[in-house]
C-alpha cells in the first residue's frame, strides 16, 4: 500500500485548501478511505471517511466545511477544505479504511501534509 498526500499549506482563517491522496499497491475502487489528522502534541483524530460506495461521514468539527470525495479512475481521494479555523492546524495523512483502527493509525504509510491556519 503506498498513500502520497499533497495540497497542504499555510492559509489564513477562513481560506481554502484541496487535500489530495494518490493511491497504488491495491484496489483502490473497491477499498473504504478517510483522512485523519494530527495536530501538534496531540494524537490522531478522524476526520472523514469516504466508502467505496461514496457513503461519506464527517467528525462533528468539519460538518459543513470539509468534503471528501475520490475519483477511482485516478486512484484519488481528496478533502476539500473551506472556511479553516486555527484549530484545523495539523499533519493531515489518508487511510485505507473508514474508520481506522489504532493498528492502522500507529503505521500509516504516507508522509502526510502540513496544514497551518495562521492570521
Amino acid at each position: 500500500v503506498q498513500l502520497v498526500e499533497s495540497g497542504g499549506g499555510s492559509v489564513q482563517p477562513g481560506g481554502s485548501l484541496r487535500l489530495s491522496c494518490a493511491a497504488s499497491g491495491f484496489t483502490f475502487r473497491y477499498s473504504d478511505m478517510s483522512w485523519v489528522r494530527q495536530a501538534p502534541g496531540k494524537g490522531i483524530e478522524w476526520v472523514a471517511g469516504i466508502t467505496s460506495g461514496t457513503f461519506t461521514n464527517y467528525t462533528d468539527s468539519v460538518k459543513g466545511r470539509f468534503t471528501i470525495s475520490r475519483d477511482n479512475a485516478k486512484n484519488m481521494v481528496y478533502l476539500q477544505m473551506n472556511r479553516l479555523k486555527i484549530e484545523d492546524t495539523a499533519v493531515y495523512y489518508c487511510a485505507t479504511e473508514f474508520y481506522p483502527i489504532p493498528a492502522t493509525l500507529r503505521n500509516l504509510p504516507g508522509q502526510g501534509t502540513q496544514v497551518t491556519v495562521i492570521s
